[in-house]
């Protein structure tokens, strides 16, 4: 009966049709007739399918977070959220453990990156692992290879993950100093080494053009990828800077930062994306609590990319105690985890936050924006 419809009408109204399905039913398609499978798997297909996704908002948010699994185990979770017509969060799949992820202690150390192509990683110092969230498809990626000379020791400094438009293909990076220590046991000065991974062709190569002297890094610091390439919050000579790296050239380069607040506690720093801009999150260390007579969060939008003069301060918020700041959601809704490990959402536009019914160990969660996309993973051979 399906492949007589399918003989019966066009295969462009077929798509038609098909595209405006939500994906989980597509794929529910796939399993109908081997007509609907080909079509559905077909590059074809899936090109339409993205350009038309591509065009869509951002409905839903992918959550990870880290949760006992037993009394000597943890283990990290995926939690799929959308709202309502009131913006109330609710769980639109059961919950998925996250392969190879299970810990004696709780995974905080980990960032899970947005390629904005269908693709997304959850990354380690020494470990990645790709996934298309919608069809659940997964890749553990190996090992570098390269080795480290002895008598020298490796730092890892971050990494990040990315696509590139122009070999139409995906890299995940790790950059690292390598150095040796003096007879005292006390780092000496190393070099940056910067290993490239790159899906397609399943190979780690080292780049041989990198600046010996990158802006400081530390893994936990806020990144995200962006335009064609991938942003950190770093520093070089004392003053705050965003770094990036192009996707398709493999080069570094600095954007500078607004002049925003500093806090006598310290300041922190998150990179998001808003109004399709890139977006600074500034807000005080809060290790000594809150004071919401002068503690307040800066929300900053570059409008033209790499402009420094289209830096504009969108918003300044009182008295909101975040130290762990996940995501802007629908522009408007801010995402982040309290200090009891609740995940929090405060309205920008009404000013009203709630704790809402999810929990994780304390500043283990993660989250991003997310679309539904067929891109497929490439598998090893």
């Amino acid at each position: 009966m399906v492949d007589g419809i399918m003989k019966k009408y066009p295969e462009a109204m077929i798509i038609h049709i098909l595209l405006r399905l939500p994906l989980k039913f597509i794929l529910r398609l796939k399993c109908v007739s081997k007509t609907f499978y080909t079509l559905v798997q077909s590059s074809y297909f899936i090109n339409i399918h993205w350009d038309h996704t591509l065009t869509s908002s951002y409905d839903n948010i992918l959550l990870k977070r880290s949760c006992k699994d037993d009394i000597e185990r943890y283990k990290a979770v995926f939690s799929f959220i959308s709202s309502d017509d009131e913006d109330n969060l609710n769980s639109v799949y059961p919950d998925l453990d996250v392969p190879n992820l299970l810990r004696t202690t709780s995974v905080a150390s980990d960032k899970l990156i947005d390629s904005n192509h269908g693709l997304i990683a959850l990354m380690e110092h020494r470990t990645t692992i790709l996934f298309n969230i919608s069809t659940r498809n997964y890749r553990h990626l190996p090992p570098s290879p390269f080795q480290i000379p002895k008598g020298f020791y490796q730092s890892i400094k971050s990494g990040g993950f990315g696509y590139d438009s122009v070999v139409n293909d995906f890299k995940v990076f790790r950059i690292s100093e390598v150095y040796t220590e003096d007879r005292y046991g006390y780092p000496e000065d190393g070099e940056t080494e910067v290993e490239v991974y790159e899906l397609g062709i399943d190979i780690w190569r080292k780049l041989d053009h990198v600046d010996k002297e990158l802006p400081i890094l530390f893994w936990l610091n806020s990144s995200m990828s962006y335009k064609g390439a991938y942003h950190w919050i770093a520093s070089v000579e004392g003053r705050n800077i965003i770094l990036c790296f192009d996707m398709t050239t493999e080069i570094f380069r600095n954007i500078e930062m607004p002049n925003t607040s500093k806090f006598l506690k310290g300041t922190l720093y998150s990179l998001q994306l808003m109004n399709e801009s890139l977006c600074l999150l500034c807000y005080p260390c809060l290790s000594s609590g809150t004071d919401p007579t002068t503690d307040m969060m800066e929300i900053w939008i570059m409008k033209d990319y790499n402009i420094y003069e289209s830096w504009i301060r969108k918003y300044t918020i009182i008295g909101l105690p975040t130290q762990n700041p996940l995501v802007v959601w629908k522009d408007y809704i801010l995402l982040f985890q309290s200090n009891s490990g609740y995940l929090i959402s405060y309205d920008l536009k009404q000013d009203e936050i709630k704790e809402l019914n999810i929990l994780g160990c304390p500043k283990s969660m993660r989250a991003i924006n997310y679309k539904e996309f067929l891109t497929p993973i490439q598998r090893q051979s």
